[in-house]
């Protein structure tokens, strides 16, 4: 940009140029008197102001200045003396090129970066043109439009000049310094971060340095919000300005959340050792405890066929609605008929039967876990590896007595039975899910090692075990082992489905690692994939790269997805599947990425092939877990009676899934009437069982949906449970419908309470009336807006369905968390004010 004065010493002045009127200018005859004389008055001062006389050049400028500071002091409407200096705003810019460098000179350059605010032409960018030679003048002065519109021509001179790398910009920077200034202390929090973000200057100081007590929450919450629109370099370090904010002013349990968010261990660490307060600590736990992150690292053919079906349908749904309750009509039955129902079931259905006991005495380690030693001594081999499955299910997400799961387990290990090996070892998985416990992921990948000698399913389920263990870990050794356990299989098992869940067990381990997953794995897949059979080479990268972006909200993975589906593939190619479930991997992150990925998928079910349309109802039920919105109910309505059946029992499934722990009477209603409609076809039947159970998961006070914390936080482990299912699912009638039924269960990792429980100080529940309604969006909102509609009044402990949100309505207690879900303590008003 060049300087005005520059042009200073032309000798003959040019003619004003013309203006068009504007529809506020008004004919003289029109004008009011008050309004008369002060068009007048401000028509001498410009006649003053080119005066040869410096005083009354001073003197007739500095009016002019009070006149329009005095008008624009909130410049809601288009003031009256920027509208009669119009006509002058030329004259004034001729005179000012004829002026040497003065400090006159530079008071009239503010005057005309304020008269530019309506005067400029567009594209012009006067008011920073004339501001930049007056840069010491006081900004805000001129009021909040003017402010606005000097950020407006920051950002497009900032633009031009960063294409060369020689152009200096520290005088754009100081004046970015004064507005975000302006901003902080006006409420105007969201464009002082976006100024910053126009300039990158994000990373300085300028925004922590304007922060205090009165703007960091409105400063965080915009910060958090828009991170989600962010590249990942951007997005990491808008949140982590967001965690050193609260930590200055010590909103502890917000900067743990975005910590774990960012999956920063030493975050985490220093979030916990700087919290001094005790019963601040405490809640603290409790999101660790709800986010399943453990600080310290521990943490039909025959009558006799349909009959057995549906014996193992009524154990699995037994097992979903009575989970967590401790007792049941089918399993906690009196002494004299103890193991009844297990053994009426027939060879591999014993495991999941056993093992229902498991998911029934849910969490309750202390208590009922010695039940399960009952079948561990039998001398059924199927009941003895339900029994094992069963103790993972108790101890899930239990950090408690380390080695009570672990001492039982590993005896199992070494064992010749492989119906044995599978469930001490997918119990050890869902056990210490996301424990990084290093002594277990030994003992996995020892198993890996072992060579051809290992049947192909017992590599498949430490394969996943091992990825549920270490899960966003990118722990190089354990992915090796994977990679070397399917290298050393026959050519013939590369078709097996089994073979698949080593792919997702590799991707686990990269789950939401979006920059470590592209240094240790995405740009390195290729020389691992390499190693990997061509059968399923592609399965393996579209996999780990779903995994690796889950949760992240990357339109430009979910493009590069999508372009995979959109092939026309020979039969046999397999690795659509995944590139399906990835789009609801990626896309599930935020609401308006999920309402596009379901657009995208309704596509893929008009113009896919068979394989696609197998998947997408399943990417639909991962987008809407435990949350049935209507549209996506009519879609997998419509899907549930397709003409293939493997299309049909993927849409029952998934409406039990997004159905899940909602007790939701549409859904209920559909799928007892399929129960009738499919009651000759043995497999869309047992899905229709397993949806039932699903609907009713804890009696309607459990819930799949892995996000908690007002949707901000993703669990790994929840999510991890999730997908293995949904992969499972990819080849339904081998794997659901045959002898691996059990995998059902690595639902429990997701599942959890769905109810706001406030305690007090010494932890003992504490009843308090409650706000539960919608939530609704606040960012960019001023004030303090309710965040919450439709809502009504209850006492606590409360249910919170999806997409509600909790607020107190009671001003006798104060949360120590910010979000109003879980465990929340409480602690009186007076004495929060003490401390």
């Amino acid at each position: 940009m060049s300087d005005p004065s520059s042009c200073a010493g032309t000798s003959q002045s040019k003619p004003p140029p013309k203006y068009p009127k504007k529809k506020y200018e008004k004919k003289e005859a029109d004008l009011s008197e008050e309004d008369l004389d002060l068009k007048k008055q401000l028509e001498l001062y410009v006649e003053r102001i080119q005066d040869p006389n410096p005083e009354l050049q001073r003197a007739a400028l500095e009016s002019m200045r009070q006149e329009i500071l005095t008008s624009t002091s909130s410049m809601a409407y288009v003031a009256k003396p920027l509208k009669f200096l119009r006509p002058h705003y030329g004259i004034l810019k001729d005179f000012f090129e004829t002026l040497p460098d003065s400090d006159f000179k530079k008071r009239l350059a503010d005057v005309l970066s304020a008269l530019a605010l309506t005067m400029s032409a567009e594209g012009e960018r006067e008011s920073l043109k004339y501001k930049l030679l007056d840069s010491e003048g006081n900004i805000g002065s001129w009021g909040h439009k003017y402010v606005r519109n000097l950020a407006g021509e920051i950002t497009q001179e900032y633009k031009e000049r960063s294409e060369d790398i020689n152009f200096p910009i520290d005088d754009i920077l100081n004046l970015v310094e004064q507005i975000v200034a302006i901003h902080m202390k006006h409420n105007a929090e969201p464009e002082a971060v976006d100024i910053l973000m126009e300039v990158d200057e994000l990373h300085s100081d300028v925004l922590t340095g304007n922060v205090d007590s009165t703007n960091f929450w409105r400063t965080c919450l915009y910060l958090i919000s828009a991170a989600r629109f962010l590249p990942e370099d951007d997005r990491r370090l808008a949140l982590g300005i967001a965690c050193t904010i609260y930590l200055e002013a010590e909103e502890f349990a917000n900067a743990l959340q975005i910590a774990l968010f960012l999956d920063d261990e030493e975050r985490v660490e220093e979030v916990f050792t700087s919290c001094d307060d005790l019963l601040k600590k405490k809640q603290l736990c409790y999101i660790f405890a709800q986010h399943a992150h453990l600080l310290d690292g521990h943490a039909g053919a025959g009558a006799g066929v349909y009959s057995a079906a549906q014996y193992l349908a009524a154990t699995f749904v037994n097992a979903f609605v009575n989970a967590g309750f401790r007792q049941d009509k089918l399993m906690t039955v009196p002494p004299d008929s103890s193991g009844f129902w297990v053994f009426k079931s027939k060879e591999h259905a014993k495991i999941s039967a056993a093992a229902s006991l498991g998911m029934i005495l849910l969490w309750d380690v202390d208590f009922r876990l010695p039940q399960m030693y009952n079948y561990i001594c039998s001398n059924d081999n199927y009941v003895i590896a339900g029994a094992l499955l069963g103790v993972g299910l108790v101890n899930c997400n239990v950090d408690k007595n380390f080695y009570r799961a672990f001492a039982v387990l590993r005896n199992y290990l070494g064992n010749e039975d492989s119906a044995i090996r599978i469930g001490a070892i997918m119990g050890l998985g869902i056990a210490y899910a996301g424990a990084q416990e290093n002594q277990i992921r030994r003992l996995l990948t020892a198993i890996l090692k072992d060579g051809k000698e290992t049947p192909l399913d017992v590599i498949a389920f430490t394969a996943i075990s091992l990825g549920l263990v270490c899960v966003g870990s990118n722990n190089e050794t354990a992915a090796q082992a994977i990679v070397d356990a399917l290298m050393v299989r026959s050519e013939s098992e590369m078709g097996e489905p089994l073979t698949r869940l080593l792919a997702l067990g590799y991707g686990l381990l990269y789950l939401g690692q979006e920059s470590l997953g592209l240094g240790l794995g995405l740009e390195n897949t290729s020389k691992a994939s390499k190693t990997v059979n061509v059968k399923i080479r592609k399965y393996w990268d579209l996999t780990l790269l779903s995994c690796a972006y889950a949760g992240i909200g990357d339109v430009k993975i979910v493009r590069k997805l999508l372009s995979h589906c959109s092939e026309h593939l020979e039969t046999g190619d397999i690795h659509q599947g995944p590139a399906v479930l990835g789009i609801a991997m990626v896309a599930t992150a935020e609401e308006l990425g999920l309402e596009m990925s379901i657009r995208s998928l309704e596509h893929l079910l008009q113009y896919g092939k068979p394989n696609i349309r197998r998947a997408v109802p399943l990417a639909l039920g991962l987008l809407c877990t435990s949350n049935p919105k209507v549209k996506v109910i009519n879609i997998l309505s419509e899907l549930s009676h397709d003409t293939d059946s493997e299309v049909a029992m993927a849409a029952v499934i998934s409406l039990g899934l997004i159905g899940a722990g909602t007790n939701n009477a549409c859904i209920v209603g559909m799928l007892r009437k399929f129960s009738r409609y499919y009651h000759e076809d043995d497999g869309l039947l047992f899905c229709v069982r397993i949806a039932q159970g699903l609907v009713h998961l804890g009696k309607g006070l459990l819930t799949l949906n892995p996000y908690h914390c007002n949707r901000f936080l993703l669990s790994p482990t929840a999510f991890a449970g999730l997908i293995t299912l949904l992969h499972a699912c990819l080849d339904m009638k081998t794997i659901i419908l045959g002898k691996y039924h059990f995998v059902l269960y690595f639902l429990v990792l997701a599942m959890r309470p769905k109810m706001l429980m406030t305690v007090d100080e010494n932890l003992e529940p504490l009843s308090v009336p409650v706000r539960v309604g919608q939530a609704v969006g606040v960012e960019s909102m001023a004030g303090q807006p309710t965040t919450i509609i439709n809502s009504r009044t209850m006492m606590t402990p409360a249910l919170l369905g999806a997409g509600q949100r909790a607020e107190l309505a009671t001003g006798k207690y104060v949360p120590l968390s910010p979000t109003l879900e879980g465990h929340v303590i409480l602690i009186e008003k007076s004495r929060a004010q003490r401390r």
